[in-house]
């Protein structure tokens, strides 16, 4: 049930039953322990009694049906396909593609995808769900506060995190305690309660004595956005552009070199960093400037978010280039004044309203919009600083 590590560490091999070793990342290892993957009682859920007990802890955990979830580190979609038949509509994501393939097979027929991919960082692009639902996964990710925030972020206003871990092993023991992960959530949650899964050997097929438990986290209702940030660099009446592949949301278009703030941080420090991490750019403060700050929304289920553009003259930091070519496809100069139709609409609709002049401007899809910029479509900007073309 993990991209990153066993779905249950207690299981795994060991020299000293008291001190299990750390077990391996390595995805290869994933690949190889797909075929038996589903033999553990707890993993593959075939015996009755197993089955029985984990669809009805699931079903107190879960909202009422629909909704939305989100299975990270999924494996071969066991408790994918207890939701599933609960009425919910399931995303699974595990970095294994075999374990995707067997899930695949076991859920045909359901309202449910499966996506190979980190659970870190799951490639569902803008996308929100109801529920992030995930089993022995987060303990062994490098920097679990990180995720957390990520994962809350993946969430509807309201949303909630069903997390179930554990801690295994008496002496040396890994895992995450209750006590810990509860300090990590609660300042995303509304209310949070822990339940205690080791006294019930239903659930795993036999009887435990270490830690195991989840934490059921539900998230702020109140009206909350990501803060985007993005840059866009001239070159005399150019500006740079880059495509868009492999992020899961509008590949395969142009847009300018974006990112988000991350909590904590604000948005100038957010766009120095996105262009050292995207585009290999040292930019200093003093090379920025506030072009125009926009509120959009992709096309539904899409959260809104507001968008900061900042601009930059060619060759303050540097000398852009690729630095992450699994994310985009190529960078290239275009004409502010002729700019190419295969663009992300909203970010066509920025530099739009920032070649007009305008500060402020919002960008709202409806349903069944597309995300690209559509030019015979209609047109979606407003302005909000005074007359003038809205793109």
């Amino acid at each position: 049930m993990s991209p990153e590590a066993p779905a249950d560490p207690s299981r795994q091999p060991v020299t000293d039953p008291l001190n299990p070793p750390l077990p391996t990342a390595d995805a290869a290892y994933w690949e190889a322990a797909a075929a038996s993957f589903d033999e553990e009682p707890d993993h593959g859920l075939c015996d009755p009694a197993v089955r029985s007990a984990w669809a009805a802890r699931l079903r107190s955990w879960l909202p009422s049906a629909p909704a939305a979830v989100l299975d990270l580190g999924c494996g071969t979609g066991s408790l994918s396909l207890l939701a599933a038949e609960q009425g919910h509509r399931v995303t699974g994501i595990d970095r294994s593609a075999r374990m995707i393939e067997r899930a695949r097979t076991k859920l045909a027929g359901r309202d449910a995808a499966f996506l190979v991919g980190d659970a870190a960082e799951p490639p569902v692009g803008e996308r929100r769900f109801d529920v992030v639902l995930v089993r022995h996964v987060l303990w062994a990710l490098p920097d679990p506060a990180a995720v957390l925030r990520h994962w809350a972020g993946l969430l509807t206003p309201g949303g909630r995190l069903v997390l179930v871990e554990g801690r295994w092993g008496e002496a040396d023991s890994i895992g995450l305690p209750a006590g810990e992960l509860t300090a990590l959530v609660e300042p995303l949650a509304a209310r949070i309660r822990v339940e205690s899964l080791a006294h019930d050997p239903a659930l795993w097929g036999k009887e435990v004595a270490d830690e195991r438990y989840v934490l059921i986290a539900d998230l702020p209702r109140r009206h909350t956005e990501v803060v985007d940030v993005h840059l866009v660099v001239r070159r005399g009446d150019e500006v740079l552009l880059a495509r868009r592949a492999g992020t899961g949301y509008a590949d395969g278009l142009l847009n300018v070199p974006s990112g988000h703030a991350e909590d904590g941080e604000d948005v100038r420090a957010a766009v120095i960093r996105e262009a050292a991490e995207e585009i290999g750019l040292r930019l200093a403060p003093d090379d920025l400037r506030v072009a125009l700050v926009m509120q959009h929304c992709a096309p539904p289920p899409a959260r809104p978010r507001i968008g900061w553009f900042f601009e930059a003259e060619y060759g303050a930091g540097g000398e852009p280039w690729n630095r992450e070519p699994d994310k985009c496809a190529e960078l290239a100069w275009f004409p502010l004044a002729a700019l190419p139709d295969d663009m992300v609409a909203y970010s066509r609709a920025g530099l739009d309203g920032l070649r007009a002049g305008h500060r402020f401007l919002l960008h709202w899809h409806r349903p069944g919009d597309a995300v690209a910029h559509d030019p015979s479509g209609p047109g979606r900007a407003v302005v909000l600083d005074g007359p003038g073309p809205t793109g």
